[in-house]
């Protein structure tokens, strides 16, 4: 409709609702950076993209509500977000994705370097990958002559607290690749990252076996909820 005499044309009409909301919080993310944009945010861009024609500030809220934070929706097993009403495969697929993605990320930069020059980053990757999780499991890092990161390869996945680890596998899988160290990882999903005894006595079994091949095992951590334990440091390796 034109404007009246003398005075300037109505303005164009924003785009509707919830989209000019996903405009503007885009806009946030690339002009201010990611620390602009809080944990309901970021899950209603992710979700977005999965779910073009949905509002998705409802299902952003309802996952908080249900996980707590960003982290613990992306680390959510896929049972538990189906469960979410109204996610669907395609919003689960979305939240995984980028969990897959954090961890590719951070990997990448794990493998520029030599592992035990950046422990920090480290840590980081390690709890990225098991701080969340709901029962044990056991990785083995895998090391070159000069400490770089071969593989990172999951050993074995347990129960709530307890999962077996086969020194005869460590071994053998570290001669396979050529590995000439080690560090082995776990969770504790009771977030108390306290070595057991039968982590102590496990650790000793793999220690021995390699030292046969002329393996050295250079650390066991132990990812807890916020917080790890070295049993290097602690001096029980």
């Amino acid at each position: 409709m034109p404007g009246l005499p003398g005075l300037p044309p109505p303005p164009e009409p924003g785009p509707p609702g919830h989209l000019g909301h996903r405009a503007r919080m885009r806009q946030r993310l690339l002009q201010a950076g990611p620390e602009a944009v809080l944990d309901h945010e970021l899950l209603e861009m992710v979700l977005f993209l999965a779910l073009p024609r949905r509002d998705t500030k409802p299902l952003a809220r309802a996952l908080l509500g249900q996980f707590g934070s960003f982290a613990n929706a992306i680390a959510a097993p896929p049972d538990e977000l189906r469960a979410v009403g109204g996610l669907g495969e395609a919003g689960v697929a979305a939240l995984k994705t980028v969990q897959a993605a954090a961890q590719r990320l951070v990997r990448a930069e794990l493998r520029q370097g030599v592992v035990l020059d950046g422990w920090d980053r480290l840590i980081d990757y390690l709890t990225l990958h098991l701080a969340r999780e709901r029962v044990e499991h056991v990785h083995v890092l895998y090391l070159d002559a000069r400490n770089r990161l071969i593989a990172d390869e999951a050993q074995g996945r347990g129960t709530v607290n307890h999962t077996p680890v086969y020194p005869r596998e460590v071994v053998r899988r570290a001669l396979e690749v050529r590995a000439t160290a080690l560090i082995l990882v776990h969770n504790h999903p009771s977030g108390d990252p306290t070595p057991s005894r039968a982590d102590i006595e496990m650790t000793a079994e793999v220690k021995a076996a390699a030292a046969v091949f002329g393996i050295v095992l250079h650390d066991h951590v132990i990812i807890g909820n916020g917080r790890h334990a070295s049993l290097r440091q602690a001096g029980l390796l």
